[in-house]
Parts: structure tokens; sequence; C-alpha cells
């Protein structure tokens, strides 16, 4: 014989309120009394109700999910973002916060145009209620789609070209600056740097505080060899600069896995890091602990930014957030054997 669950009826007599009075707190209804919530919740906690999510839905319109998208191209696509640890960062912070909400996350890609309108319908349709954006190309389409069709979304890193809505990122600038003040303290007469790819906001700006700081110092400007955010392109820029500049006795690489692969081409040539090349990194992801020896990195909290993104959006979908929103976390200086 099954035995039923707690009803709402249960939780109305328990609360000592009004069955309408419980749907409405259950179901996030805002003009309900604060006091009058936190008894409804304490009551639904004792009687160990569980709402229905299908009859939930009904009533608040919301499918209680949200997207998170990671958007790019290429052939490679896939594989990179399961490679790069910088993305499981994202998703373990989004999913942090969802959790604690009821707010189910589901993980979509978007790595070419068909697979773009895919995304755009499957939130038409109502088969969530917002998208989180991480796009990896400038010239990335997805976020304008996704405003024309009036999808709530916040993205992460905002998008020099793309609709002005709500964003979270880290100051890139600052960052770079942190990275050149290190390598100069440290004694580094020759600093150069793997940077970024230059079409993108980030990689513009950490390149850009990199060399001012050194600027600034009253350095000339340095080196540079553009990679791709790869441990491979990072070992092959390397190869580059040691071969036009074999006076470079400090690096600063745009995210950990290009500082990965700079320090490899560095043994390699049989190089000591740090004692020969001083090696700092970007984004203090796992590859920094991993890496030998452990990257001095510049760390950007990509768990907190990528919170911050859902909670924008749910901020959004409840209505409390209006307008664009834009918050800029600061960097920090990791300092671990590399340089």
């Amino acid at each position: 014989m099954n035995r039923r669950g707690p009803t709402l009826e249960d939780v109305a007599r328990e609360a000592g309120v009004s069955r309408a009075t419980v749907s409405r707190v259950v179901n996030g209804v805002r003009n309900v009394d604060p006091a009058l919530q936190d008894v409804v919740r304490q009551a639904v906690e004792r009687t160990g109700y569980t709402p229905n999510g299908a009859a939930r839905s009904l009533v608040t319109r919301r499918a209680e999910t949200v997207a998170l998208l990671i958007s790019g191209a290429g052939d490679e696509f896939a594989a990179r973002v399961f490679a790069d640890p910088f993305f499981g960062r994202i998703v373990s912070g989004a999913v942090a916060y969802l959790r604690g909400r009821a707010m189910h996350p589901v993980l979509m890609l978007a790595e070419s145009e068909s697979a773009r309108r895919q995304v755009v319908d499957y939130l038409r349709q109502g088969s969530a209620d917002g998208a989180m954006v991480v796009s990896i190309q400038a010239d990335d389409p997805l976020p304008r789609m996704l405003c024309d069709a009036r999808i709530p979304l916040v993205l992460f890193a905002r998008s020099p070209h793309g609709p002005e809505v709500s964003s979270v990122d880290v100051d890139h600038y600052a960052g770079g600056r942190l990275a050149a003040g290190h390598l100069l303290a440290r004694g580094c007469r020759h600093p150069a740097t793997i940077c970024a790819p230059q079409d993108l906001p980030a990689g513009r700006d950490r390149l850009s505080g990199f060399c001012d700081a050194l600027e600034h110092a009253g350095r000339i400007r340095p080196a540079v060899a553009e990679g791709g955010f790869t441990v491979e392109s990072g070992a092959a820029a390397m190869l580059r600069l040691l071969a036009g500049h074999p006076e470079v006795d400090g690096v600063f690489a745009a995210n950990d896995l290009m500082a990965q692969g700079a320090c490899q081409a560095l043994r390699d040539r049989r190089l000591r890091v740090p004692h020969d090349v001083a090696v700092v990194g970007f984004d203090d992801s796992s590859v920094a602990v991993t890496c030998r020896p452990p990257l001095t990195t510049v760390r950007q909290p990509v768990e907190e930014m990528a919170a911050a993104m859902a909670e924008l959006l749910a901020g959004q979908l409840q209505g409390a957030v209006v307008g664009p929103t834009h918050l800029v976390f600061e960097p920090e200086l990791v300092v671990r054997e590399s340089a």
C-alpha cells in the first residue's frame, strides 16, 4: 500500500495559514509578507513537503532550468572545452549557486551556425528560462541572437560587439600589470610575453597591462609571441621567443595552459625554470598545481564569477535585476615555484 506524501493542505494546517498562501510561497510569488514566508518555509521543512515540478511550472510558467552555453567554432571545439580546466571551473561555480535554489543547469555547446540556431529554438520553446553564455570568439553571433529572441541572458566576459547585456568579468589589464610587476621584482631584465589572441578583449587587455607596467618601469616594449590558449601553442610560442630573443629571462603567458607549454619547451632546451627563465601564467587553474614546476600565476576567481553570473540571471528571472549589470572582479597574484 502506497503512503501518500505531504500535501499543500498538510503544510497549511502546520503553518496555520490558507492553502492559497502556501501555494504562493512555494511558487515564489513575491507579494507575501516575509514573516509569513518564513512560517510557511518552516512548515514545509517539518512536513517534508516537496513541490510537484510539473504543477509548479504551470503556475510559475518557468521550467526552473537554465542553459549554460559555451559558444565557439571549429572541429576541435568540443574536445578543447572538455580538456581545458577553465570551463570546468565555470560549470562548478554556476552549479554550486543553482543547486541551492532548485534551479537546474543544462550544458550546451554551440560550435556552428546550425548548433546556435538549435540553442535559440530550444530556449524559445521554454525548455529553459534563460542562458549563461561563455563565448570564446570575438565575433560570436550567439549573444545577439539570444537578445533578439528576448531570452534572458548573462555573459561571462563582456562581448566587444554584442548586445548590451549583463556580464561578469575580471580586470584583465590589472592582471597583466601584476605579472609584469612580479617578473621585475624577481630581477628579470628581459621579460617577454606569450599573449592571447588579440581579437579578444581579454587578450588585448592582458597584453596592454603587461606592456604598460614595463614601460612605466622604464623598460622597452617586450618581445611578444601569440598563442592560442593551448599547451601546444604555448610551447610553439616559447620556441619562437627563444629563437628571436635568446636573452629572454622571464615570460608572462596569458593562460596557464600556455604557461605549461612554455615550461615544457624550456625544459626541452635544457633551460631551468625559474633559474634561467621565470614563467608566470594566468587563471590559477588545476594546471597551475600539476605543472612542473608549479606555476606562479594570476588568479581570476572563476568559480565566484560563475556563481555571480548565475545569480544575475536568477535575479532577472525573478524581476529583481532590471537593466544591464556588469560585475568586474579583481585578480590576485599566486606565487609558486615557476617565478
